[in-house]
């Protein structure tokens, strides 16, 4: 996507995405010379070799010490369980430890009765052999895991990507301001201002598994495919046209 402006003297250039990668650089323009802005977004295509996921056990009992003790003891079993599959421990964060009330909700318009509490201890995950996450879903979910979400897969060194997407957008807002420039008289241009954002996403739009198991029901390794992601790189261009 190619957003153009021209006028006489240029404005401050933003990043299209949230992140900028890089500092801009300016130069000072001529004055009177026509000016054309452009923003041109690349996107490389490759095959993701890092995987995350969420999962975590949540626990109930009638107090929340009881509930807590509970769900430590099948936690650190999973968390072992996540070590044991050759999993590196700075690939495993905690990220969020609940614990609420729970009610019993019935169907004849009675208030809620409360029953006890409930603990939900959760961790993030990295795994780095995207041919082994079924098999590791399975096995978590075999040492007691009952929430499991994701998985998301990226790319863990995408400079390689970055770096073409990049040659890509520029060669493109070359070819388009010079495009400009001879459409009205001017024989070439110069850079005046560059900056750039870069982002992952997949063309699928994300991947979303949600499994709450439920106790007695025995678990298979769940299909996988990672398809592509793809690294996104947005240019933001100044150029000041020339004779």
């Amino acid at each position: 996507m190619t957003t153009p402006l021209v006028r006489a003297l240029p404005l401050a250039i933003l990043s299209a995405a949230a992140t900028p990668a890089m500092a801009a650089v300016e130069i000072t323009p001529s004055a009177g010379a026509p000016v054309v802005e452009l923003s041109v977004t690349e996107t490389v295509l490759g095959a993701p070799d890092t995987a995350t996921f969420s999962t975590g056990v949540t626990s109930k009992a009638p107090t929340a010490s009881a509930a807590l003790r509970q769900n430590s003891a099948d936690m650190d079993k999973v968390i072992r369980q996540i070590v044991a599959l050759g999993i590196k421990r700075e690939d495993i964060q905690t990220s969020g430890i609940n614990l609420n009330m729970d009610y019993e909700y019935g169907t004849d318009g009675r208030a809620p009765r409360f029953i006890g509490y409930q603990v939900t201890n959760t961790v993030t995950v990295k795994v780095r052999q995207v041919d082994r996450l079924g098999a590791i879903l399975d096995s978590v979910v075999s040492q007691g895991a009952n929430n499991i979400s994701g998985p998301y897969f990226s790319i863990d060194d995408d400079s390689a990507a970055q770096a073409e997407a990049r040659d890509k957008a520029m060669k493109r807002a070359q070819m388009q301001a010079m495009d400009y420039a001879k459409r009205i008289g001017f024989t070439g241009v110069q850079v005046l201002a560059v900056s750039e954002a870069t982002y992952n996403a997949s063309p699928f739009g994300g991947a979303e598994m949600k499994v709450r198991a439920m106790p007695g029901i025995v678990a298979a390794a769940p299909p996988i495919e990672g398809g592509q992601v793809g690294t996104s790189v947005t240019v933001n261009v100044t150029y000041q046209m020339t004779r």
